[in-house]
């Protein structure tokens, strides 16, 4: 272990994470433009982008073709529990978070991490699991938007802007093709600087795969709870949660065990899949209540720093 290869660990992760972000915003942009050009409704828009993580998706396959398990895995686990516990305690901690939602979103939100224990049953991730998460996400997506309808999940300055001053069809095509291309080149370098880091700096590939690597790609996720809050659209925060989780734990998973079939790390069947699904009962009894307050967002965060402190010693 030398302090040069340390530092190109970091250099490749750190660009690798700055590449993903910036290209995820060009792919909005290319996205919500092809949207309105298309005519298709806001509402329909905002429900699906309100929880594509692109930068997500393109880390998660990229470790999982390298073979590096905890962090394909931790794309999903690490990432859900970071939103669940972190983005939603910390911004209920900042803003105060008063909505209610449909009975059967909340029970859609219970129940999804609970499915995506499926992969986990063997040795590898099962090809034919992936199948069912995709299909499993393709319906309950389907039914957030048709009980959704009245509701607005996401109203970004994305939306606005597209929707005020549509661009030509070429400009949004070319955005979506750009931020494509660059988010698959950003998570080869978040995956190459992480794999780096297990080799090179005796960081255990659990510590980084389910806590720092989802930790730098979801920060941004604590922004996505407070704004929308703090200007009073707590349906628009709400509904962030609700649709990010669905593509965690459904669709990206589902994604890396039919394209990429890695093997099932021991702690994430014993410790990342139960945490979860308990962070994300907890969450769905506070959202049930209709208001998560300062003392329910500090314990939510307390549950990720229990996390973060169980990964590092048992890892």
């Amino acid at each position: 272990m030398s302090a040069s290869s340390i530092l190109v660990a970091l250099l490749l992760f750190a660009a690798g994470v700055a590449v993903v972000v910036w290209s995820t915003e060009r792919l909005l942009h290319g996205l919500v433009g092809i949207a309105v050009v298309a005519s298709v409704a806001p509402f329909v828009v905002s429900a699906v982008l309100s929880g594509m993580e692109a930068e997500n998706v393109a880390v998660g396959l990229a470790a999982g073709s390298r073979g590096a398990a905890d962090v394909a895995l931790g794309t999903v686990f690490g990432g859900s529990i970071f939103l669940v516990c972190v983005a939603l305690g910390l911004g209920a901690m900042i803003a105060p978070l008063r909505v209610r939602l449909p009975r059967g979103v909340l029970v859609l939100f219970a129940a999804a991490p609970v499915v995506a224990g499926l992969p986990l049953l063997g040795d590898t991730t099962p090809r034919w699991t992936g199948a069912l998460l995709l299909l499993a996400f393709v319906v309950g997506l389907a039914y957030v938007v048709r009980v959704s309808r009245h509701h607005v999940f996401m109203e970004s300055d994305e939306v606005e802007e597209a929707t005020e001053r549509p661009r030509p069809v070429w400009v949004s095509v070319a955005f979506t093709v750009l931020g494509i291309g660059a988010i698959t080149a950003g998570g080869e370098l978040v995956a190459s600087g992480a794999t780096r880091l297990i080799a090179d700096a005796g960081l255990s590939a659990g510590l980084v795969g389910m806590v720092l690597t989802p930790a730098a790609i979801e920060a941004e996720e604590v922004v996505r709870q407070v704004v929308p809050a703090r200007a009073g659209r707590h349906d628009v925060s709400a509904g962030n949660v609700v649709g990010t989780l669905l593509w965690f734990a459904l669709f990206n998973l589902g994604l890396i065990a039919l394209a990429t079939p890695v093997r099932v790390p021991r702690l994430s069947r014993a410790l990342d899949y139960p945490f979860l699904v308990g962070a994300t009962w907890l969450a769905t009894a506070l959202l049930a209540r209709g208001r998560i307050g300062r003392t329910a967002g500090a314990m939510l965060v307390a549950l990720a720093v229990a996390y973060a402190l169980l990964r590092g010693l048992l890892s």
